[in-house]
């Protein structure tokens, strides 16, 4: 008897995944499988899909488990992730040599998919890692969380103002110095132009990051949302692209002297992009330039640089920031390939500041990586980086990296 309802069930399963997908399915499953614009770090899609009865929604729950190895060699960067700004400058003697493992960079994810007749075809996406508030590690931190209706994007995601795809791959979570990369809460509206051009601008929750004289300035909350906008062409099927974005800022502060709160436009642009020449060889680039966005680099964010001293007139200025990243891929093979990057990020107009003060960061790294198995990722990793102080100090660090990571 048993044996009979144990055929019975296998052959109902049998049946089930011999059944044909309709066209609705095939519109759901292909929504949860796109993933256009993705950094080399994001999670790929969905390993496990699940389908309501009717056949209108998707949920898709994946991520990956990656554990990292670190030694630092003749100078550290006091960081677990390789930040050139963290570099000591001079560089001291008790701080040369530092090991570290890590698998807090680990991320788990949900994509619902569906359509309604109401709003068309929708997404919702929620993605965490374990950094925890203020670089804790192993507690859950929430990294993305948005949905996606008619060119609408609402809720926290990549700033829009970013080009993840156009990031070389590294096994270091920070990533090239002078990358744009940050996360903000927004309204997005983007929209594509037949097969090749596509725009979006949004409206994003700003995070500013001010230097101040307690007797003269203050920082306040900040009034005005910042304004990202980008237009791409992309060609090669979207292996290739080419994107000019733009920001537009007004931050806010307090002159104590004038006993008034003041606002300063502040403006950035950056070219970036990807271009595949074959199948072996991939370039990446970026390049950003402007005032008061210091707060969006990888080097800067959080170092008090969007708006610095301007005097002793109580008033605050938005030093000029520039960052450049280059790299390129080989591919030796369909689960193998190797990658060298450059990176640089420079801070100007910070002359009357302490001679201790960041002027410049510079970020080598040069990898292979290796896919033994569907899903299982082995990388190994040297970094350089060095860091330059207005006074000319300077201090440097050298880093092997190795990783494991499984996507599911």
């Amino acid at each position: 008897m048993n044996r009979k309802i144990l055929v019975g069930i296998l052959s109902m399963v049998c049946w089930l995944f011999t059944q044909p997908v309709n066209a609705q399915d095939s519109l759901l499953i292909r929504k949860m499988y796109e993933s256009n614009g993705q950094h080399f770090q994001d999670p790929r899609a969905a390993r496990f899909l699940f389908m309501d009865k009717e056949g209108k929604v998707a949920l898709g729950i994946g991520g990956y488990v990656k554990g990292t190895m670190s030694v630092d060699m003749d100078g550290i960067s006091d960081n677990l992730d390789f930040v050139t700004y963290d570099i000591p400058a001079p560089s001291q003697a008790d701080m040369r040599n530092q090991f570290q493992m890590d698998a807090s960079t680990s991320r788990i994810f949900l994509k619902l998919v569906g359509s309604n007749t109401s709003v068309g075809d929708f997404t919702v996406y929620l993605e965490s890692d374990f950094r925890g508030k203020n670089g804790h590690q192993y507690d859950l931190r929430l990294r993305q969380a948005f949905i996606q209706f008619g060119g609408w994007k609402i809720g926290r995601a990549k700033t829009t103002f970013s080009d993840g795809a156009a990031s070389p791959p590294t096994i270091d979570f920070e990533g090239p110095s002078g990358s744009v990369s940050t996360k903000n809460t927004m309204i997005q509206y983007s929209h594509q132009f037949g097969k090749h051009w596509s725009t979006a601008m949004a409206i994003e929750a700003p995070s500013a990051s001010y230097t101040t004289d307690k007797n003269l300035s203050e920082s306040i909350k900040q009034r005005v949302p910042d304004i990202p906008t980008y237009i791409q062409y992309a060609w090669d099927g979207g292996k290739s692209h080419i994107r000019w974005s733009n920001l537009f800022r007004f931050l806010s502060y307090r002159n104590l002297v004038e006993g008034k709160n003041k606002l300063t436009f502040c403006m950035a642009t950056q070219l970036s992009g990807m271009i595949t020449f074959s199948p072996h060889w991939k370039l990446y680039y970026q390049g950003a330039y402007g005032k008061g966005y210091a707060d969006y680099l990888n080097d800067l964010g959080g170092a008090g640089f969007d708006l610095i001293p301007d005097g002793d007139t109580g008033n605050l200025k938005a030093p000029t920031a520039l960052g450049l990243v280059g790299g390129i891929q080989y591919n030796i093979h369909k689960n193998l390939f190797l990658s060298a990057s450059y990176s640089q990020c420079r801070l100007y107009d910070t002359e009357s500041m302490a001679g201790s003060t960041y002027r410049y960061g510079q970020y080598v790294a040069a990898n292979v990586f290796y896919e033994p198995v569907n899903n299982c990722m082995l990388g190994f990793e040297y970094l350089y980086g060095n860091r330059h102080n207005v006074d000319g100090t300077s201090g440097d660090a050298h880093r092997i990296n190795a990783m494991i990571q499984y996507h599911f």
